[in-house]
């Protein structure tokens, strides 16, 4: 049994424990392999995209903006390619945000923590870093060596790392100036920062954009998944027994010794791991842990230990994925004796699958059927009503009419309310004063002032709903909204 500690050293030990764990600089080594050229590759591309895309266009016809994505905001607009979205149509968003968090699950349930590993705008950049901290620096041995020389740092040193900085800077300025691309026409924007006539507030949010990138990619790293991220937290929740997780299968790499006294054990027949405490599993992992200590909440499972792992085996001819993507009922099903299983569909993933599918399919409908021609009603409340000489009763509305189409519309207004009743536009002149006919401006928001007059015979004795009626004269396309005709 082990031995209690005292209550007096007990709080010693607490009086004594820091609140904050210093960073211990990780130096992770290169690597090569399967796992490391599929990084590579969705690196290329998620920064591809990122860069490039602002500077796609896309025509949607005469004075409307081409650039393939746009945030419009002075015009309260969202371009992605053929979809136009206005702030009524913020919903959009929200199921695209919940999409997207059904598809994390979803990964999550099937391959661990593959945003992290490979996806990650953290992970993304902070590997990008690394690379050209290699390529100035050297790989890990040599900038342990560097670093360990402190203060007797030559010249030289001093120029590797003030180029270092430099190109991340470079990086990190690009980064920033990339985003605010997306809220301007891009190349008119590149021009206007390039000849200091831009907005302020876009050197404001390059700055600022910089400065987290510089930072988090640079300097803090990995601590950024450990101690900022909230996912690694969740996902531990959401995962289980079936997930496959970047693994360090124990039930063959122990017991662990040295290749030399492995060798010498199995020419005695002796069974033994075969894992050779090489460490180079964990000297490419780039947030500096042991795979071989089990799950833990710094792993962020992007398979470098794997390249690492399968380019020992090759080198002594033992086989390969010693360290693999595995579940934990694999485990244990080898130490039996048995054959392992994987079971990818399961009551989780068909959830979350048919959450995603018919979310999607909402959107998808909802994108399709919606309609180009909006209309808001809003009846005036001082005063409600107003009877007239003649016994008429007369109720006015302010009406908002949205044309979404990139041209102009002729629409005509109807009314379904009080019998006989007559529809005015203020401020308008139709030349069907029974029927009015407005032109709508494309692309913009038209608001009107509707006087809707009941005349006396007909004079409802309470409320009743009136229906408003707009038509496109030209596509036929219709659509209404319902508010109330009152008494006085």
């Amino acid at each position: 049994m082990n031995k209690p500690v005292p209550p007096t050293e007990l709080q010693q030990y607490e009086d004594d424990a820091p609140l904050y764990a210093a960073r211990k600089k990780v130096y992770p080594q290169s690597v090569s392999g399967s796992f490391r050229r599929i990084k590579w590759g969705l690196m290329a591309f998620c920064l591809g995209v990122y860069y490039l895309l602002p500077f796609v266009r896309w025509n949607r016809g005469l004075g409307a903006p081409d650039q393939a994505v746009l945030i419009d905001l002075p015009n309260s607009r969202f371009y992605f390619f053929f979809i136009e979205l206005w702030p009524q149509e913020v919903y959009y968003f929200t199921g695209l945000l919940i999409v997207a968090a059904l598809t994390l699950f979803l990964m999550n349930s099937l391959g661990g923590r593959i945003w992290c590993g490979y996806l990650c705008p953290q992970t993304v950049w902070t590997d990008l870093f690394y690379a050209v901290e290699r390529m100035i620096e050297g790989d890990r041995r040599e900038r342990m060596r560097k670093d360990a020389a402190g203060g007797t740092m030559k010249l030289q040193r001093f120029a590797e790392i003030g180029l270092k900085h430099a190109v991340w800077l470079v990086i990190a300025w690009w980064t920033g100036g990339a985003w605010v691309l997306y809220f301007n026409d891009a190349p008119t924007l590149v021009k206007q920062l390039i000849f200091f006539q831009a907005p302020m507030l876009a050197y404001v949010w390059i700055a600022i954009l910089t400065a987290t990138t510089y930072v988090l990619a640079g300097f803090m790293r990995e601590q950024v998944c450990v101690y900022m991220c909230p996912w690694p937290r969740i996902q531990a929740a959401l995962t289980d027994e079936w997930a496959l997780n970047v693994t360090y299968k124990y039930d063959r790499g122990e017991k662990r010794t040295s290749l030399k006294k492995a060798k010498e054990l199995r020419a005695l027949g002796q069974s033994v791991g075969d894992c050779i405490d090489c460490y180079q599993c964990v000297a490419v992992c780039p947030t500096g842990i042991d795979i071989r200590d089990g799950a833990q909440l710094e792993c962020i499972q992007c398979g470098l230990c794997i390249d690492a792992c399968d380019t020992v085996m090759k080198k002594i001819g033992r086989e390969t994925r010693l360290i693999g993507y595995d579940n934990d009922i694999n485990i244990h099903r080898r130490q039996a004796g048995k054959a392992p299983i994987y079971r990818f569909v399961r009551p989780r993933t068909i959830v979350y699958s048919a959450l995603i599918t018919t979310v999607g399919a909402i959107m998808l409908y909802a994108m399709l059927t919606r309609s180009l021609l909006d209309i808001n009603v809003l009846h005036d409340r001082n005063p409600v009503a107003i009877k007239l000489s003649d016994g008429s009763i007369r109720n006015a509305y302010t009406v908002r009419l949205l044309n979404k189409r990139g041209f102009d519309r002729v629409i005509a207004i109807d009314i379904d309310g009080p019998t006989n009743a007559t529809v005015h536009v203020v401020g308008a002149d139709s030349v069907t004063p029974d029927r009015p006919m407005i032109i709508l401006g494309r692309d913009q928001t038209t608001e009107l002032r509707l006087l809707v007059t009941a005349p006396a015979e007909n004079n409802p004795e309470k409320s009743i709903p009136v229906r408003f009626r707009v038509t496109d004269i030209g596509l036929g396309e219709v659509t209404s909204a319902t508010d109330n005709f009152v008494s006085p």
